[in-house]
């Protein structure tokens, strides 16, 4: 394969492709519990729990996505299993059935650690001066940041 010459320093898109690497592990775990929780909610505000949880999940489906491709285009392999993902990931899986305001929680939690990670890749991908990679984190900040903020309320 032809060695990569984009601007980015080789070491550079390493520490950026496994920052994006947890970032993508974040999301996809996200994505799980949302769905999880879209199918086993319960309770007073089901319906509109369970089309808030589809709405979050569908747009989590489409964030891997664009996460592992810039992974990819960074000229890194994006880790794609669930053991590669519960290796990385710092989102706790949920096996249990919860009440409405658990799952509320909990993905206010998700959403919180997405936020995290993606807020500590700012530095690196400014220092390397991918502003690919900086407009993809700050989409994703305002995403989790809005959807932590909606779901936060429902709790108050």
């Amino acid at each position: 394969m032809k060695t990569m010459n984009t601007g980015i320093s080789e070491k550079n898109r390493k520490l950026l492709a496994d920052g994006l690497s947890t970032l993508l592990a974040d999301t996809y775990t996200l994505y799980l519990k949302t769905h999880n929780f879209h199918w086993n909610v319960t309770g007073p505000h089901f319906k509109s729990l369970h089309l808030t949880f589809e709405e979050q999940y569908n747009e989590l489906a489409l964030a891997v996505d664009l996460v592992a491709e810039r992974i990819r285009a960074l000229g890194f392999p994006a880790p794609g299993s669930y053991a590669q993902f519960a290796k990385l990931t710092s989102i706790k899986e949920e096996t249990k059935v919860l009440t409405w305001e658990k799952m509320v929680a909990q993905l206010v939690d998700g959403h919180e650690t997405v936020i995290r990670t993606a807020r500590g890749l700012l530095d690196i991908a400014d220092a390397a001066k991918d502003e690919v990679t900086l407009s993809l984190l700050s989409d994703r900040l305002n995403i989790h940041e809005k959807t932590a903020w909606m779901l936060r309320s429902l709790l108050n």
